[in-house]
């Protein structure tokens, strides 16, 4: 099926950032470009910014200057939506509200041919609901781009309620000549992306709210030892605290106040205040120009124990027992297995964050999960006013003589990294089971859209079917409001590993 011949005009609505984004990916892609926004002038001002960034282009040698003049050619600033005519496709990327959608929509559909495409970029609210307005939602889908357009490859292609098949494939079909790597999803709250991406907010703001850790020692932890390219926080600095909370209480709100989608009242505070992040000069961090950036919790050197005692295998933190033995530290081995953990000389233990809280126990120290130990350079640990000084510091030591840094929080059952990945293979498992997406692509839009190191499903082969259902299921019984209730879809996939060993997870 041809998405759509490179002669047919491309016709975006809202000349913001978005809407330039978009229209220079259609103009790099070879269609004349009609850019339209309400507001006069605007889109021949966003026509004479796009000319620039393609100026831009050419000056580090990454487009021809035959190449920008022949793209400025088909560019043109329409005056009024019936310039609009003779396109082939309308994408829509105005203001993120129901009403403005539906009645622009409604009236393209006077206007454009039976044959036209008609797309929304909407990020947060539902595809069904704008094309419900039109006449024939059947050729209404969406094409959910990420900012910048030019540059980030992942396009989510939203299958409303009532959209065709044929329309679903020609707008599929059309990203991917376009160069980018679309998606199918079903219409569904915060659709692939900004569903499963929520408890890499979420929990990092109730660490926070807890008082186990401060942002920067969060967000440290997250990037140095669970492999993201950027923590919570500033990250969400960078998109701007409001626009984060906005799609986050619009999930939330979407799925009827899912407590699993709950907003944070720390974040709430903060754009209460006015602290949006990079874009006032200050959110979580200060950023002004001569201010300092905060430096995370890192633990003082100590000397490393004399040996440790591994009682199991300790599961997905297997690899520390090589790092262990290569630091010359003596690893026993306990010939009784009495679970998966490290006993140190002072006889406290050390084991992989598990659900549990350090306070239950006599004297355990819990680490977190990491993406890779050995190129892990930070580790955090996890103990409660409790834990024996003696044991918390050759637990230090330990991970020190492996070359890594410590930052040690407070009792946090699930620490960070481990409850923050058991939540993301949560949502995704659930949300395949939903028929929102496949494996596959709910792997790629992770990891595409928001630069995760691994898809859901690829951390859920690496740490075992049953891990993220376990951690979940010791977390809900501590904190028993459904935030960490696991869903019935992941039961299903851990208790299936008892039945159907060796099935793809």
């Amino acid at each position: 099926m041809t998405a759509l011949d490179l002669s047919s005009p491309v016709a975006v609505v809202g000349a913001g950032t978005m809407g330039q984004g978009i229209a220079q990916v259609a103009l790099a892609a070879g269609h004349p470009v009609r850019l339209f926004d309400a507001v006069p002038g605007r889109a021949r001002e966003a026509a004479e910014a796009i000319g620039a960034r393609l100026d831009r282009l050419v000056a580090k040698d990454r487009m021809t200057g035959a190449d920008r003049d022949s793209a400025l050619a088909r560019l043109h600033a329409a005056e009024s939506l019936p310039d609009l005519a003779d396109c082939g496709l309308v994408v829509e990327a105005v203001l993120e509200r129901l009403e403005v959608k539906q009645e622009l929509f409604r009236a393209l559909e006077g206007i454009v041919g039976e044959d036209c495409l008609l797309a929304t970029n909407t990020s947060s609210l539902s595809v069904t609901a704008i094309g419900g307005a039109l006449r024939n939602p059947g050729r209404f889908v969406g094409l959910h781009f990420f900012n910048p357009a030019p540059l980030l490859p992942l396009v989510e292609v939203v299958s409303g309620f009532a959209t065709d098949v044929t329309s679903a494939t020609r707008a599929y079909e059309l990203a991917r000549v376009w160069g980018k790597t679309p998606v199918a999803c079903a219409d569904t709250p915060g659709f692939i992306v900004n569903r499963i991406a929520r408890p890499f907010y979420a929990e990092a703001f109730a660490v926070y709210e807890s008082q186990a850790a401060e942002p920067v020692t969060i967000d440290a932890i997250l990037r140095e030892c669970g492999g993201f390219r950027m923590g919570a926080f500033e990250l969400t600095d960078l998109i701007g605290q409001d626009v984060n909370e906005s799609v986050t209480h619009s999930v939330w709100q979407a799925f009827f106040q899912d407590v699993r989608f709950t907003p944070s009242l720390a974040q709430r505070r903060l754009v209460e205040s006015g602290r949006l992040g990079r874009k006032t000069g200050r959110g979580w961090y200060d950023h002004a120009e001569d201010a300092e950036r905060p430096e995370p919790h890192t633990a003082e050197p100590v000397p490393a124990p004399a040996y440790v005692v591994v009682e199991g295998d300790l599961g997905p933190a297997s690899d520390l027992l090589t790092l262990i033995r290569e630091a010359g530290i003596p690893v026993r081995e306990d010939e009784e297995d009495h679970g998966t953990r490290l006993v140190l000389p002072s006889g406290g233990q050390l084991a992989l964050a598990d659900g549990q809280t350090s306070v239950e126990f006599r004297d355990v120290v819990y680490f977190d999960l990491a993406l890779d130990y050995r190129r892990a350079t930070r580790i955090a640990l996890s103990a409660s006013q409790d834990t024996s000084p003696q044991t918390l510091t050759e637990a230090i030591g330990l991970f020190q003589a492996l070359g890594k840094d410590v930052s040690v929080i407070g009792d946090a059952p699930g620490m960070i990294v481990a409850r923050t990945v058991a939540r993301i293979i949560d949502l995704a498992h659930d949300a395949v089971a939903k028929g929102v997406a496949t494996k596959e692509d709910i792997d790629t839009a992770m990891r595409l859209g928001v630069n995760y190191p691994l898809g859901p499903f690829e951390w859920s082969r690496k740490l075992g079917r049953n891990w993220a259902y376990a951690l979940l299921d010791d977390l809900h019984l501590r904190d028993p409001s459904g935030r960490y209730a696991p869903s019935l879809a992941l039961y299903r996939h851990a208790y299936a590993s008892d039945k159907r060993e060796g099935t793809s997870s």
